[in-house]
């Protein structure tokens, strides 16, 4: 597990449970996918990177004796519960910044994603595929955040209309219209790649 932090995997290892082996494979398979929504949300790899160590330790700690069957639903509630606490937070950090002149830092590239994949035959196709990706990820990002909260929960994790719901702490309705306007909102941004 690569984004389990320390503090998780001594947690874990004190653990004395027989679901222990399940409880890993569960958040080996959501580690990646909550990591990339996370930094969907945050546009930062680095608080994505914190968010989803809390969420998984939050886990552990608190859900670890439930059912394996619900550990999904209620990762992704603390998952979304974390996402909207680092929002919060970062409108009250952007309030200082205001008052005091700063900016916001940017994210520098990373030197590693720059370099072609050897694997790929086709250059073209590559860039195309990687400039579609970028821009997928730049329209989701740019998302109302209940939008993209529905929005990746239904497609990237594959979420029934209930289970987002309690995910998002919202109702049915609520979801499937957040879910709606993002998928039109993605379409219209997207016309071009797609």
């Amino acid at each position: 597990m690569r984004l389990l932090g320390p503090a998780v995997n001594k947690y874990l290892e004190e653990f004395p449970l027989e679901s222990l082996p399940a409880l890993d494979r569960f958040l080996g398979l959501v580690e990646r996918r909550a990591f990339l929504m996370a930094r969907l949300a945050t546009g930062n790899a680095d608080d994505a990177h914190d968010i989803v160590q809390e969420a998984m330790l939050t886990l552990v700690r608190s859900y670890a004796n439930r059912g394996e069957q619900e550990w999904g639903p209620l990762f992704h509630t603390i998952l979304q519960s974390r996402i909207t606490d680092w929002h919060r937070r970062e409108k009250v950090r952007n309030r200082f910044r205001v008052w005091f002149g700063k900016h916001a830092d940017e994210d520098e590239d990373d030197p590693l994603q720059n370099i072609a994949d050897g694997r790929s035959p086709n250059p073209l196709g590559q860039l195309q595929d990687k400039q579609a990706m970028a821009a997928l990820e730049s329209a989701i990002h740019k998302l109302p955040a209940r939008q993209q909260q529905a929005f990746l929960l239904r497609v990237w994790e594959g979420l029934d209309v209930a289970q987002t719901a309690s995910a998002m702490k919202c109702s049915e309705g609520s979801v499937k219209t957040h879910y709606s306007r993002a998928v039109h909102a993605l379409r219209e941004k997207l016309e071009e790649h797609w």
